[in-house]
């Protein structure tokens, strides 16, 4: 399975997903004109590699989100959505959510995503 790589642009965050590492990135401010076809390959390769892996190894989500609009965050509440989904499935799932520590709005939404979930959610300051 090929590693999905969207670079960064103004209004869109860098997805960097990749097999090999189980390492999968989104970093950057999300409020692109049309949130779902920005995000739908996001969902796309996803759900492939989710039905692909057999093993116990971790699966790691790195967010880092200055900015979400509100289709934005409906977006990453349904990629969340799949984490939970295949932790229900016996995947072993790790989020982690980077904020500036001195942006109280970034940790607050950071905040309500986790509280939506259950996954095991760390809040980073950075």
């Amino acid at each position: 399975m090929e590693r999905l790589f969207i670079d960064q642009a103004k209004a869109t965050p860098q997805i960097d997903f990749d097999m090999d590492t189980r390492i999968l990135i989104i970093k950057g401010q999300s409020y692109p004109e049309n949130a779902f076809k920005f995000y739908e390959p996001v969902f796309n390769w996803l759900d492939d590699f989710l039905t692909q892996i057999q093993d116990e190894r971790q699966i790691r989500l790195e967010l880092s989100l200055p900015y979400v609009n509100t289709s934005s965050s409906k977006c990453i509440m349904m990629l969340l959505e799949k984490f939970e989904e295949a932790k229900e499935q016996g995947r072993n799932i790790l989020i982690n959510w980077y904020y500036d520590k001195d942006n109280e709005s970034e940790l607050e939404c950071a905040e309500e995503f986790k509280e939506f979930v259950d996954l095991e959610f760390n809040l980073i300051p950075c």
